[in-house]
């Protein structure tokens, strides 16, 4: 058995705001809603490998009453340091902000936490350089 999606919800009308941080920030492609669901409202986003591969997928559904998601949360992985360090600076320069204090505390992973456009939480996380030895 594989993950397919996580889902994250957002209040009515917060599509756009998903888009900033999902799409931009996060740097995931928005895929189209299939037709049945569209008018439900809220956006699909897929990250994509080099060849094309699907490896991550987030859906964001509009939830009323909305509330965040405080501790629950999905954890994207990034290729490494340098990416991981990128993508929270791409965020940050979109308004998000970027936790950092527990960047080591995850055995064998760099990490940081956000939240998304309605207030979620999202960790990203990188495999830690090896030590040389």
């Amino acid at each position: 058995m594989r993950l397919h999606h996580v889902q994250v919800a957002c209040p009515a009308g917060g599509e756009d705001a998903a888009r900033e941080f999902y799409g931009a920030g996060l740097g995931l492609t928005e895929v189209p809603k299939p037709p049945d669901l569209a008018g439900r409202g809220g956006c699909w986003f897929r990250g994509l490998d080099d060849a094309g591969a699907v490896v991550a997928e987030i859906h964001v559904g509009v939830e009323e009453p909305f509330v965040a998601a405080r501790k629950a949360h999905p954890a994207l992985l990034a290729d490494d340091a340098a990416a991981l360090d990128a993508t929270a600076a791409r965020l940050e320069a979109a308004g998000f902000a970027v936790d950092r204090t527990e960047r080591e505390t995850f055995p064998g992973y760099l990490r940081f936490h956000t939240r998304d456009g309605a207030g979620n939480r999202v960790e990203v996380l990188a495999p830690a350089p090896r030590a040389a030895g």
